[in-house]
C-alpha cells in the first residue's frame, strides 16, 4: 500500500521536476538570446569615428571691426579697461585731443565672429560646410585633427542650397567618402561629427527620421534625430559604411537648442552644387517664370486630374521662358521632361537643376487634357517687384447673367484685356450667396467655367445653362496676376 502511496508522489515530484528543469533550461535561455541578438543588433560607431573622424574640419571665422575710441574717456587706463572688461556702456563725452605719448587705438581688429563645422572633400584640401557658416566672414580658419591650423580662402557660396566650399593650402587630407543617397532608408542608423558649441570632434548618433523633407525651395532635405546644435553646422551626416550622406544644416527648435529635429542637405544636392563652386565660383540655375502652388485634392477632382499632384500655375511672369511657351494661369504642370511632378515643389527643383538655354518638354493639363509644350530654360535671377495692377474702371454695363450663383458680371474693355494679357473674361462686380461663400469678389476675372473658356458675359451665361445645380462649379479666375481655382458649392 506504501508503495503504492509512493509511487505518484515520486511520479508527481518527477513532473514538477520535469518541469521545472524545462522552465529553467528553456525560458532562461530564449530570455538570454533574445537579449543577446538584441544586443548584437545595436550599432558600434567606433570604426567609423575612426575612419570618418579625420576627415572632420573645425571652422572658426573672423570679422573685421573698428573698435569705438576711447579718447576723451575720464580717467585712466585702469578705468577704461573696466568699462571694457564688464560690459558697462563707455559715456558718450566729447571728443578731446590725446594725451601726449598715449598709443593710439587700431583702426580695425579682427574679432571671433562663429564657429562651425566642414569635412574634407578632396585630399588636394578643398572643404565642404554650410554658406551660413562662412558668409560674411573676413578671414575663415580651418582646424585639422591633428591640431594643424590654416587660413582658407572662400571659393564659393550658395545660399539658396546653403553649400558652401573653401580651399587650404594642404595635401594628402584624408577626404572623405561620398555615399548614395538614394539608397539612405528612413529608420536607419547614421551619425554627426562636429563642433557643437566649439566642443570639437563631437559624436551623435540617431536614425534617419524622414526623407524629402519640404522646407527649402530647392532641397528635399533629410530628417534625423540626431543631436545637432550650433556649432555642428556644415559636419557630416553620416551611414553606417562610413560614407558622407549629407550636411548637418539646420534644427528645428523652439528653445534655441536641440528638440530632437534636425535636417542634413542630400549629399548629392550638395555635391552638384560644389561641383560648380569649384569650377566658377557660382552657381547657376533654370527658371522659366511661373509662380505655383499645390494641387489640392477637391481641385484634382473638379477638373478631372485624378489624384491631387502637379503644380498649379497661378502666374506667368510676362516675357517669360513660360509664357513664350504657351503656358497660362490655371494649368497644371503634371511632368517636366518626361518626369512626373508628384508635389508642386518637385518642379522648382527639377528646372533650377536644369542648364540655362536647355530646350525642355512641360506637360500641361488644361480643361481636361494634357498638353506637350517645348520651353528653353533661362537663368535664374533675382525676384522682380511685383507689377502694379490696373486701378481702371470697368465701364461695361454690368450683368446679372450669373445671378444662379451669386454673381454679378460684366465684359472686359479691350485696354483691360492688353493690361491682364489675357483674351477674354469677364470681371466680377459682385459676389454673394454661394459665389460670396467660395471667395470670389469684386475685381475677380473669370476665364473659365467647368472648364470651358469664358471671353464674354454672354459666353458665360451659356456655360451657366448647361450647369448642373446640384453640383460643384469649378471656376478658373485671375486675381491681380495670380490665376487660381475657385469652387462654388450648391446651397443645401
Amino acid at each position: 500500500m506504501s508503495a503504492l502511496m509512493i509511487k505518484p508522489v515520486r511520479n508527481l515530484f518527477v513532473a514538477v521536476a520535469m518541469a521545472a528543469t524545462a522552465f529553467v533550461a528553456v525560458s532562461p535561455l530564449q530570455m538570454v538570446h533574445a537579449q543577446t541578438s538584441a544586443t548584437r543588433g545595436l550599432p558600434d560607431f567606433t570604426d567609423l569615428v575612426d575612419q570618418v573622424g579625420p576627415s572632420v574640419v573645425n571652422i572658426r571665422t573672423m570679422e573685421k571691426a573698428t573698435p569705438r575710441s576711447m579718447q576723451g574717456m575720464p580717467g585712466d587706463e585702469d578705468m577704461q579697461e573696466f568699462f571694457k572688461r564688464f560690459g558697462i556702456p563707455m559715456p558718450n563725452v566729447p571728443r578731446q585731443a590725446p594725451r601726449q605719448n598715449r598709443p593710439q587705438p587700431q583702426q580695425e581688429e579682427e574679432h571671433p565672429r562663429g564657429v562651425g563645422s566642414g569635412f574634407v572633400l578632396t585630399s588636394d584640401g578643398f572643404i565642404m560646410t554650410n554658406a551660413h557658416v562662412v558668409d560674411g566672414a573676413d578671414e575663415v580658419l580651418v582646424t585639422l585633427t591633428d591640431k594643424r591650423e590654416f587660413k582658407a580662402k572662400i571659393i564659393g557660396t550658395d545660399k539658396r542650397s546653403d553649400v558652401a566650399v573653401v580651399k587650404i593650402e594642404a595635401t594628402g587630407l584624408p577626404a572623405v567618402k561620398v555615399g548614395d543617397v538614394g539608397k539612405l532608408r528612413v529608420g536607419e542608423w547614421v551619425m554627426a561629427i562636429g563642433s557643437p558649441f566649439g566642443l570639437e570632434n563631437s559624436v551623435t548618433a540617431g536614425i534617419v527620421s524622414a526623407k524629402q523633407r519640404d522646407t527649402g525651395d530647392y532641397l528635399p532635405f533629410i530628417q534625423t534625430d540626431v543631436a545637432i546644435n550650433p556649432g555642428n553646422s556644415g559636419g557630416p551626416l553620416i551611414n553606417m559604411r562610413g560614407e558622407v550622406v549629407g550636411i548637418n544644416s539646420q534644427i528645428y527648435s523652439r528653445s534655441g537648442g536641440f528638440m530632437g529635429i534636425s535636417f542634413a542637405i542630400p549629399m548629392d544636392e550638395a555635391v552638384r552644387v560644389s561641383d560648380q563652386l569649384r569650377s566658377s565660383g557660382r552657381v547657376s540655375r533654370g527658371r522659366i517664370g511661373v509662380t505655383i502652388e499645390p494641387v489640392s485634392k477637391d481641385l484634382a477632382e473638379s477638373i478631372g486630374l485624378g489624384k491631387p499632384s502637379g503644380a498649379l500655375v497661378r502666374a506667368v511672369e510676362a516675357g517669360s521662358p513660360a509664357e513664350k511657351a504657351g503656358i497660362e494661369g490655371g494649368d497644371i504642370i503634371t511632368r517636366f521632361d518626361g518626369k512626373a511632378i508628384d508635389k508642386s515643389s518637385d518642379l522648382p527643383r527639377m528646372v533650377g537643376g536644369t542648364k540655362p538655354g536647355n530646350k525642355s518638354v512641360v506637360t500641361v493639363f488644361r480643361r481636361g487634357a494634357s498638353k506637350d509644350l517645348t520651353i528653353t530654360i533661362a537663368e535664374i535671377e533675382s525676384d522682380k517687384p511685383a507689377v502694379k495692377t490696373s486701378t481702371q474702371e470697368n465701364k461695361s454695363k454690368p450683368s446679372t447673367a450669373g445671378h444662379t450663383v451669386g454673381l454679378t458680371v460684366s465684359d472686359l474693355t479691350d485696354a483691360q484685356k492688353k493690361e491682364l494679357k489675357i483674351k477674354g473674361g469677364v470681371r466680377v462686380e459682385s459676389a454673394v450667396d454661394a459665389a460670396a461663400r467660395a471667395g470670389l469678389r469684386e475685381g475677380d476675372i473669370i476665364v473659365a467655367l467647368a472648364n470651358t473658356e469664358v471671353a464674354s458675359v454672354k459666353e458665360l451665361e451659356s456655360a451657366l445653362s448647361k450647369y448642373d445645380k446640384t453640383k460643384a462649379l469649378l471656376v478658373l479666375i485671375h486675381r491681380g496676376e495670380l490665376a487660381q481655382y475657385v469652387i462654388i458649392k450648391p446651397a443645401r
